[in-house]
């Protein structure tokens, strides 16, 4: 639901009913991940896509029969049929799992809060139970950034605490995931399946040298939704009126901005400068850091003497194997423009555990599975089921 916040957040405000149906399972190739939902008002007004186009009025008749019965959720699975090439369905080959539910503002008031949290760009979770007992199918609860509850329930108590630590715990990692608990021996919920949407801040990318290259890679990575930083020592060069894309221009040295900025497993940093003054000292502190990707411009002959001069300084062979460098993946690219492309495909394979290859030379599922997350220890509760 978090796709479509904006749209969603104007109809909580409005204290306007909707249904919403909700991607909760993905088998095999499907267009778009689990999390991503539709949403139909009273009026008819719909907003989303939750398969480019594949299902959509099979999604929409659901919404506006459950929205106008306000009925228990329903839930269905949408697939490819091989008898009747116009049957609803899939031509990916994929199937999706959707479940269908009313939301009324003016009883679910802590989907309005979280929304507007989302809107504002703050970290917020919002789990959803996607499978269990029918009494909880559709069931929410909203989680802040800091553990603050907004509001809303699962079962007042172990369900609760456990699907709070869970959801702490993808902010965390800023991934939305499926979530399998059981309940307590003591009565509990029984088996559930608890979709946790996310929303954190965007992923940071952190652009060093500002050179032509720079300019077109901080608007490929904004566009990519990237918070972008553009760093370099030369005041004359690090303007704003130069990368216009970037969220900030910094002038200062690269090793030292780096020092005192955050980073963590989503951040992206690109080292363009390809000067070793800069280079070498820059990248003896990212390799130390727990950054999720790491690049660095230059010539074959540039990178080699780079290496050599990261080796003087101490750096491990295990730390170099996560530069990437020379920077980018083989496209042939030869403008700022393409180069930006060519780094970004990079990053968006390394992030994400592609392969880099065409996909006319793969097999399998064209998009990823991600598994369903199990609890972690913390939620001693309960067991994963």
């Amino acid at each position: 639901m978090l796709n479509i916040a904006q749209t969603l957040l104007s109809w909580c405000r409005d204290a306007r009913p909707f249904a919403l149906a909700t991607v909760v399972d993905v088998h095999g190739s499907a267009p778009l991940p689990i999390g991503t939902a539709v949403a139909v008002d009273a009026d008819g007004n719909a907003v989303g896509s939750i398969s480019g186009g594949c299902v959509e009025g099979a999604v929409y008749d659901m919404c506006r029969q459950v929205l106008r019965e306000r009925g228990a959720p329903h839930r269905s699975r949408f697939g490819y049929s091989d008898d009747d090439a116009f049957a609803v369905g899939l031509t990916c080959g994929g199937e999706l799992d959707v479940l269908v539910q009313t939301v009324d503002p003016t009883t679910q008031p802590h989907i309005g809060a979280a929304l507007d949290e989302v809107v504002q760009g703050l970290p917020v979770a919002v789990a959803q139970v996607v499978d269990g007992p029918v009494g909880l199918l559709g069931a929410t609860l909203s989680v802040l950034g800091d553990g603050q509850v907004i509001s809303g329930t699962l079962d007042n108590g172990s369900v609760d605490t456990a699907v709070v630590d869970e959801a702490l715990a993808l902010l965390r990692t800023g991934r939305t995931a499926r979530v399998a608990l059981c309940g307590t021996e003591q009565g509990g919920a029984g088996p559930l399946s608890v979709l946790v949407h996310v929303h954190t801040s965007r992923p940071r990318m952190l652009i060093f040298g500002a050179v032509d290259f720079a300019a077109a890679l901080s608007q490929a990575g904004a566009f990519v939704g990237y918070r972008v930083t553009v760093c370099d020592a030369r005041p004359v060069f690090a303007t704003a009126a130069r990368f216009p894309y970037a969220d900030e221009v910094v002038t200062d040295w690269p090793h030292r901005y780096l020092e005192r900025t955050d980073v963590d497993s989503r951040t992206a940093v690109c080292v363009l400068t390809h000067d070793a003054k800069f280079d070498v000292p820059l990248l003896r502190l990212a390799l130390n850091l727990p950054a999720g990707y790491i690049g660095a411009m230059g010539s074959r002959r540039t990178h080699d003497e780079r290496l050599r001069l990261l080796r003087q300084e101490g750096v491990s062979e295990e730390q170099l194997a996560r530069l990437c460098s020379p920077i980018g993946l083989d496209l042939g690219a030869r403008t700022p423009e393409e180069t930006a492309v060519s780094i970004t495909a990079e990053i968006i394979a390394h992030i994400n555990g592609g392969s880099g290859l065409p996909l006319s030379q793969g097999t399998g599922p064209i998009h990823r599975t991600v598994p369903q997350r199990r609890p972690s220890p913390s939620a001693s509760a309960l067991k994963p089921s």
